[in-house]
């Protein structure tokens, strides 16, 4: 240990607090040191022994104790004495002999069992039947009691005067039976030792001396710290702060300019005292206020499409089959229609399409491909179906409604919102989750440029490593999956491809339209280090205040 330096980084109050502490014999509680050492409160003390302790100068050593004050009973019990004692007296007042409605106008009803069963377990009466009558008779300890002082009452007394102090277990014990009489508190208290390094520093020795601690704003505009407060004309008289320091040197003696404070040590002028700091000294984390980590992702990837041109677009979360589904050739008997992956609404339970002319070309499209070079799924379309109301299972939905109000190229949008199905939570599925989608709608565009896109996006995202396979979904063709390397594992995080002629041709849209459909979860996942992605959305403290901003 480095005593020279330990002495340096001591603050005045851990300086007091380690001198009192001395001459008090290096063991005692902080309230002593408080009243026997230069403190104004309490929590000075606590605060310079915390970081004593932390420099390993002191330990504080906490002990648990049990302090007792009057409850609610107890108060009137002072006044009025207890119930036992009162039917006590009764009896010595009648010849050592009472019946049990005697009793009652001696005492209140409610407390004539506390009475009878204290006599009885304390030994002062005893009660038996005679022609069908209770009575109760005073025994020989009870005589003796009659005359003895009351410990209890004094003890009830002691508490009204002195709450909140120990008192010997079984002294008070008959007391804490009784309901509301005695309330019991259990209270920590500390004493405050000095250690082997504490006693080094203090055989080292050191001052108390005033120093500056907190560089302030009005201490930086005065310039105090610089001590070049000018008192008089005399240009070897000046000024110190606190009005201790003052330069008392002779130049016809050829003496230096010093200046001496109240501790007697000597400082060159214009130096001033500064309280000196450990840096590796332990300090508590601060957290201030910050949005929810998914809060904070979202913003992200939506500032990540918009640096890259894009627009962002919303809509409904209730939508009509027809525009969920329907619209993106999804046939009306795919297994993604059942009540049991889709969330379908009672109230409104239809959405009635307005546009009875899209509703034909759609119909014929599904039915026998239409216009477009398909054949169709060769089924009877139901525009009943179609009018049928729900909750969107996915974003695309905004995009080609998107796509069938803006039909001319070109346009770049994304769309970043909830999206709804009927699904059991476990680690992996959520009912409710966020899909970050996109489309890119250009002349001649083409597969190689959505390859370009998601890259990019991932690149920005931070997934340097990124591959590409082929996959299927019923609305693009051709169609492509999307992993990341993350942790030395391929993770999948979405799809992707070229709207099918299907899709866009009914529109009037001729040109390829690049899409993709992304998991904000499941991103959020692999980004946060979650494993269930329920722990995304509980609200745990610890996780909230240390995830950094992305």
């Amino acid at each position: 240990m480095d005593v020279d330096k330990v002495i340096k980084e001591l603050s005045q109050h851990e300086k007091k607090v380690l001198l009192t502490l001395q001459k008090l014999g290096g063991r005692e509680t902080p309230e002593t040191i408080c009243s026997n050492g230069d403190f104004q409160q309490l929590v000075e003390v606590m605060n310079a022994a915390s970081w004593l302790k932390s420099k390993h100068l002191v330990t504080i050593e906490e002990h648990i104790i049990t302090v007792y004050s009057l409850g609610k009973e107890g108060d009137i019990f002072i006044d009025k004495g207890l119930p036992e004692r009162r039917a006590l007296q009764y009896l010595a007042d009648h010849q050592g002999k009472a019946s049990l409605q005697d009793l009652h106008g001696a005492i209140e009803d409610q407390e004539i069992p506390v009475a009878i069963g204290w006599l009885k377990r304390k030994g002062w009466a005893t009660i038996r039947k005679e022609k069908n009558i209770t009575l109760l008779e005073i025994t020989p300890k009870g005589t003796e009691a009659v005359s003895e002082k009351d410990t209890d009452h004094d003890l009830l007394l002691q508490l009204k005067k002195h709450p909140e102090q120990s008192i010997d277990k079984q002294r008070i014990q008959p007391l804490l039976t009784r309901k509301q009489v005695i309330r019991e508190k259990e209270i920590i208290t500390s004493t405050i030792v000095l250690t082997d390094a504490g006693k080094q520093v203090l055989k080292k020795g050191f001052d108390i001396e005033e120093e500056i601690s907190q560089i302030t704003s009005s201490l930086i505009k005065s310039r105090e710290w610089h001590h070049e407060s000018i008192l008089s004309n005399d240009p070897l008289k000046k000024y110190y702060p606190g009005g201790q320091k003052v330069i008392t040197s002779d130049i016809s003696h050829g003496a230096d300019k010093r200046t001496s404070d109240i501790t007697g040590k000597f400082y060159p002028a214009g130096q001033t005292v500064f309280r000196h700091y450990d840096i590796h000294a332990f300090a508590p984390s601060t957290f201030g206020g910050k949005p929810h980590p998914m809060v904070s992702l979202i913003s992200h990837i939506r500032q990540i499409f918009l640096a890259m041109g894009f627009e962002e677009i919303q809509g409904n979360y209730v939508e009509s089959s027809f525009w969920n589904m329907d619209m993106l050739f999804i046939p009306q008997d795919h297994p993604a229609r059942e009540m049991q992956d889709t969330l379908y609404c009672r109230v409104p339970a239809e959405i009635p399409i307005d546009d009875g002319k899209l509703m034909e070309t759609i119909a014929h499209v599904h039915e026998d491909g239409g216009e477009t070079s398909s054949t169709g799924w060769g089924y009877s379309f139901s525009k009943k179906e179609g009018n049928r109301a729900l909750l969107r299972t996915h974003t695309t939905v905004n995009t080609i409604r998107y796509l069938y109000h803006h039909p001319r190229p070109p346009c770049k949008v994304f769309s970043l919102g909830r999206v709804f199905r009927k699904e059991n939570i476990d680690a992996t599925h959520l009912p409710e989750f966020y899909q970050i989608e996109g489309i890119v709608h250009e002349e001649q565009t083409n597969f190689r440029e959505l390859i370009g896109v998601l890259k990019e996006f991932y690149r920005r995202m931070g997934f340097e490593k990124i591959r590409f396979r082929p996959g299927y979904f019923p609305y693009t063709e051709p169609s492509m999956e999307v992993d990341v390397l993350w942790n030395n594992k391929w993770m999948e995080l979405g799809g992707s491809g070229i709207f099918r002629p299907e899709v866009t041709e009914p529109i009037g849209i001729t040109n390829p339209v690049l899409a993709w459909g992304l998991g904000l979860e499941r991103l959020a996942m692999l980004r946060f280090g979650v494993t269930d992605i329920r722990d995304l959305y509980v609200s745990d403290f610890d996780w909230l205040q240390k995830e950094p901003l992305p």
